[in-house]
């Protein structure tokens, strides 16, 4: 029969494939922003909450504070850079320098938290116990922040009633990534990861049923907004042609009335 801590390992593994996933999965997101040169109407917030909770939860699975949790240390660290490319790519390509200050001072203060609680957690608790429950509230709220991070977008979905600004395999691959995290807390009761993950569940599932219910009607408001600039690129053109030809009666006659002259 197979253990609990074999089966506690394998999920672990499989959550860690589908999380480092879920952390590439805005990759074309970024690369249509860099494409245009623009952020357009893309939040930040979720990836500045998920790079607090990365943090918190790489710190969470050190062997000072909680032993015997290295799959949880393995993709946390790699998120952490990842998630920081994504900040940075918002900064170089943010158009808005009041929103451009607001992410460079969140970060600022997110790295800055971090570094004091890891120095106060090493120096001031002194058991396994209480640096894990202290450093496992922080991961609490930071997944909670990751998780409530897209409400925002979630919103604009209702209000537009269009899921453009609202990545699909960003929400699906957070669904899969609370489940995998979620069964894991559950194999090996782990109060922390049960949680904010269990969270994720309900976050990811409404997501997911926001994009079933407007992706239709996306493709009807982005068909109509295509047609519009295209519409938009004739008019311009129209009023540009008769501007040539008064260029062409204003520097002299045409070729005709030249011959005849």
């Amino acid at each position: 029969m197979v253990s609990a801590d074999a089966m506690r390992t394998v999920v672990g593994i499989i959550g860690n494939v589908i999380s480092f996933i879920l952390f590439l999965s805005p990759v074309q997101t970024f690369v249509q922003i860099w494409k245009k040169g623009s952020v357009e109407q893309y939040s930040p917030v979720p990836y500045l909450a998920t790079l607090f909770n990365c943090m918190a939860w790489a710190l969470y699975g050190l062997p000072v504070v909680h032993p015997n949790s290295l799959l949880v240390v393995t993709i946390n660290g790699s998120a952490i850079f990842i998630e920081l490319s994504y900040v940075i790519l918002f900064l170089i390509y943010s158009s808005d320098k009041k929103q451009r200050l607001k992410v460079l001072l969140v970060l600022l203060l997110e790295l800055g938290f971090m570094a004091l609680l890891a120095f106060l957690v090493i120096k001031l608790a002194h058991t396994h116990n209480k640096r894990s429950l202290i450093v496992g509230l922080v991961c609490i709220l930071g997944n909670i922040m990751m998780y409530a991070s897209p409400l925002s977008v979630m919103k604009l979905v209702i209000t537009t009633k269009s899921v453009e600004y609202m990545p699909f395999f960003l929400s699906l691959f957070s669904f899969f990534n609370s489940v995998a995290w979620f069964t894991y807390a559950l194999i090996r009761f782990d109060i922390f990861l049960t949680i904010p993950n269990g969270l994720g569940l309900l976050f990811g599932s409404a997501q997911l049923l926001l994009y079933a219910t407007y992706y239709k009607n996306t493709k009807i408001l982005m068909a109509e907004k295509k047609a519009r600039q295209l519409s938009l690129t004739e008019v311009v053109s129209g009023r540009d042609e008769p501007k040539k030809i008064g260029r062409i009666h204003h520097n002299g006659r045409a070729p005709s009335q030249n011959n005849g002259a």
